[in-house]
């Protein structure tokens, strides 16, 4: 039984998060500069502890999808044929980095601090895993292809 992997992936940055070995909580683990993550996943797949990813899908208040979906397509693509053995499901991330910003706020985390967008990306990128965990409680499986 293997962890779950998620990507807040942005223009500038990709959030990560990743689950524990059951797969009961979120934790964000780091941020990544865009133009390194293809290299940061094959390291970090090459362990072989996770076995799924989560992608938060970008979409807009008509439950479509948002503009930002444009660069993270050519990632998708690349990660299916790179990986196709392992699973990977898209989940919507409307509101996460509003959520983050939030939690920061209520945890006393100071302005200066707050402002740190890289510690945004990777709050939300828990949020996004913490919220598909709970969204799929009931599944056998977690991701599917």
């Amino acid at each position: 039984m293997g962890r779950l992997l998620c990507l807040d992936y942005g223009r500038k940055r990709v959030g990560v998060a990743v689950t524990d070995p059951l797969k009961i909580i979120a934790s964000g683990i780091e941020t990544i500069p865009t133009h390194q993550i293809r290299e940061y996943i094959r390291s970090y797949l090459s362990g072989g502890e996770v076995e799924g990813i989560v992608v938060g899908y970008p979409k807009t208040l008509r439950n479509e999808p948002s503009e930002a979906i444009q660069y993270i397509n050519p990632f998708l693509k690349w990660f299916r044929k790179e990986f196709p053995n392992v699973l990977l499901d898209l989940y919507d991330e409307r509101f996460t980095s509003r959520m983050a910003e939030r939690t920061l706020i209520e945890a006393g985390v100071p302005k200066m601090k707050r402002r740190d967008k890289s510690l945004v990306d990777k709050i939300s990128a828990a949020l996004i895993l913490q919220s598909y965990l709970d969204s799929t409680k009931n599944r056998e499986q977690y991701p599917v292809k």
